[in-house]
């Protein structure tokens, strides 16, 4: 049986303490709402902080509020169920439903938050498991080690994003609220997150994530699909979120805006221009979701950090591109 390191739990009144706490106890520290991530993760001795800051239940974090011109202001502590659940959220955001929606089980969807899937911990084979796995091949760069055992001669972690709400947040250009010890501030989605699998938020360590304003929708439209090995539970070896913005509401309408963003392929949610770029000025027909899907595939590159073959993971780049743009046409 896995156990838990001994940390001290403390549960603070406000964000205000919350961030002030943090602050104090520095890389010692991490903050934990759901836990369905974290607490694992020490069980495994991935993370070991002496602190845990429960944040879960501040009010600051939680409630999902409109607000007209601006859009849905929905707070980091609501629960993944919560959000599948909400009747304006599936509504106008159904592609956030939807991703909440595939994370794991309802069990850890009762648990897990918005908050803490936006921040996953990047994954890996070599680095999600036991401390005497890990060990037994002198640990990896990510952790305890030197080498990334995914690629020996690399002088970074390719530890894999595998968040499933993330693509879709850079996709819909939701702004993300952080709190620190500085104040307050705002930052899109896209900033919040860096090519490295190991220091992989672009936020400050001693920050907190409060929330995300959702986008009104303005014309567009947006669709997530998922790719994993079984039909729940596992996380995904692929994720494509897909937003597209269309001249007018016929079906042979063109296309003025859009986002490709795939989730699964490396250590941050990567946006694809070139996909989108294919797309612009022209209806969503099968010849210009074909060159987007293929606009997507090239520079789509997955590592041997997850599940199934590298190959097979790239050419399902090019299949699910093209599944997600049909769904939108």
């Amino acid at each position: 049986m896995l156990r838990l390191p001994d940390f001290r739990y403390v549960v603070p009144r406000t964000v205000k303490e919350a961030v002030r706490i943090k602050a104090e106890h520095g890389p010692e520290a991490m903050y934990v709402a759901g836990g369905t991530d974290l607490y694992p993760n020490m069980k495994r001795r991935q993370q070991t902080p002496s602190v845990v800051i429960q944040v879960a239940h501040l009010s600051k974090l939680r409630g999902m509020r409109a607000s007209k011109g601006r859009g849905l202001r929905v707070g980091a502590g609501e629960t993944l169920t919560a959000l599948d659940r909400h009747p304006r959220l599936r509504r106008r955001y159904g592609a956030l439903a939807h991703a909440a929606a595939e994370v794991s089980t309802p069990l850890l969807r009762n648990m897990g938050t918005f908050g803490g899937n936006l921040c996953l911990d990047t994954r890996c084979n070599y680095y999600d498991q036991t401390y005497e796995w890990r060990k037994a091949i002198d640990f990896c760069m990510k952790k305890d080690g030197a080498i990334c055992w995914v690629a020996p001669s690399s002088p970074k972690c390719w530890a894999v994003n595998s968040s499933d709400t993330a693509p879709v947040a850079v996709a819909l250009g939701v702004e993300i609220e952080l709190v620190g010890p500085e104040g307050e501030r705002t930052i899109p989605a896209h900033a919040l997150y860096k090519n490295d699998g190991i220091d992989y938020l672009g936020k400050q360590p001693d920050e907190l994530v409060a929330g995300a304003w959702l986008p009104e929708p303005d014309g567009w439209t947006a669709s997530y699909v998922k790719l994993r090995r079984r039909g729940s539970f596992d996380f995904p070896v692929l994720g494509v979120a897909a937003w597209v913005k269309r001249d007018g509401k016929a079906a042979d309408a063109p296309v003025v805006d859009a986002r490709i963003v795939l989730g699964a392929v490396a250590s941050y949610p990567m946006p694809v221009p070139a996909a989108a770029e294919a797309l612009l000025g022209r209806p969503l027909t099968d010849e210009s979701i074909h060159d987007a899907a293929e606009a997507a595939w090239r520079p789509a590159k997955p590592m041997d950090n997850t599940d199934h073959l590298l190959s097979w993971r790239k050419e399902m780049v090019r299949v699910h591109v093209g599944r997600v743009l049909r769904g939108l046409a």
